[in-house]
């Protein structure tokens, strides 16, 4: 199958340089998360989570995160690469944001990094920042990658990408 990659500039990577399996790598990037006028997390010690065809995942420690906020929700999913996921609840006020963040309390062997780090779907919440920038959610409602304007696709999600 061909894709057509985007053409990337200056200060850009491209999706289809990420490796798969999945690559971690730590991320300095000032990340921050707010829902509901509330900061919700803010971090410098983020892990980017890299895999072809994918925006990065930003997985976020859990010091970092205002886990008060948070109720384990029901369900589960699974990596191929990372296994067993657990999915989060947030709940400020009146506002939820139904199974919005997920970690994986035991993944497998080469990601015990991101032991109980927390990644979130950037569209339920009122906005996901890299370094000031907000972020675009990754196309299609299933991955949880973040676009940025330092990432270029075509990405993973968008239609006709399903035998990616």
């Amino acid at each position: 199958m061909f894709i057509q990659r985007d053409p990337v500039g200056p200060g850009q990577e491209s999706v289809w340089d990420y490796p798969r399996p999945p690559r971690l790598e730590p991320c300095a990037s000032h990340i921050q998360i707010f829902f509901a006028q509330t900061l919700i997390a803010d971090t410098r010690r983020a892990l980017r989570a890299l895999e072809t065809s994918h925006p990065p995942t930003y997985y976020l420690p859990p010091d970092d995160v205002q886990m008060g906020y948070f109720q384990r929700s029901a369900g589960e999913s699974y990596c191929e690469f990372k296994g067993a996921a657990i999915y989060y609840t947030l709940s400020v006020g009146t506002q939820r944001a139904e199974a919005v963040a997920w970690a994986y309390p035991r993944p497998t062997s080469g990601f015990e990094s991101i032991t109980n780090y927390l990644a979130f779907f950037a569209e339920p919440l009122d906005g996901c920042f890299v370094d000031g920038e907000r972020v675009v959610p990754q196309p299609g409602g299933f991955y949880g990658g973040w676009i940025t304007s330092k990432v270029v696709g075509p990405f993973k999600g968008n239609p006709g990408s399903r035998g990616w």
